[in-house]
């Protein structure tokens, strides 16, 4: 058995028994490998996001969180394709690291064959460059907007006049070009910062209080503005849904 299917099996064999932990000495005699072979591919597997926690103790051994883990899935290797395509689009977004991260959790659940015919597929899809490559997005601006972090912009405005800005994160506005979308304390009000244009950003302890975002405040010359209304029907499509469990 190679390292990639090795590390495939240890998550169904912990997903198997859980929440009953394995030890190493165990899992090692499992697989024909060695206990440290085994703590390399945990370590790596908690490292790549796998919720697998050490459980203390002369019965303890590795436990596998199935809630924060997805099954093997029954994907397509053109939709998983698919999701790799829109991960290229999203490069230059505030979300293209988070993207890349669920693609890489979708492949290590799917079974192997499915997961070498994806790749087969995928070297068959070619994608054309973009001309202008989109500036990378600080995560700093991702986990403030979740943490409700104050933020201290160095902020460029197309004039080129630079100005330090203390802002509360509010959202992100996207299409050709992406903003962050903050409660600006010097303005006293809503303002659309161009990613591109913030020279350096620093989150502060401050937690931000909550507001809501009028997309009025957001109206520009021919925008047509849309959220993400659509994600919450696929939600509600899922089986089990309607008595909360997925």
């Amino acid at each position: 058995m190679n390292r990639t299917d090795r590390l495939y099996a240890l998550v169904e064999e912990l997903r198997a028994v859980a929440p009953r932990p394995r030890s190493a000495r165990w899992l090692a005699e499992r697989f024909e490998v060695s206990s440290r072979t085994i703590e390399r591919d945990l370590s790596a597997l908690q490292q790549s996001g796998v919720a697998i926690y050490a459980e203390p103790g002369r019965t303890g051994g590795y436990v596998l969180d199935k809630e924060q883990t997805l099954p093997p899935l029954t994907i397509t290797p053109a939709e998983a394709t698919a999701l790799a395509v829109g991960l290229h689009a999203l490069d230059g977004t505030p979300f293209a690291g988070a993207a890349r991260s669920a693609l890489q959790k979708v492949l290590a659940v799917m079974p192997a064959r499915e997961r070498a015919a994806t790749g087969e597929f995928a070297d068959r899809v070619h994608v054309l460059a973009r001309d202008e490559r989109r500036a990378t997005v600080p995560r700093v601006l991702q986990d403030a907007l979740a943490s409700r972090r104050v933020l201290r912009l160095s902020y460029e405005d197309r004039e080129g006049v630079a100005s330090e800005r203390l802002v509360e994160p509010l959202g992100f506005l996207g299409g050709e070009q992406w903003y962050l979308i903050a409660w600006c304390r010097l303005r006293e009000a809503v303002r659309g910062f161009r990613m591109d244009r913030i020279q350096a950003v620093r989150a502060l302890d401050e937690t931000a209080p909550p507001r809501r975002i009028d997309r009025a405040e957001l109206d520009g010359p021919g925008w047509e503005l849309i959220g993400l209304e659509g994600f919450a029907d696929l939600v509600d499509a899922l089986p089990g849904k309607s008595d909360g469990t997925l």
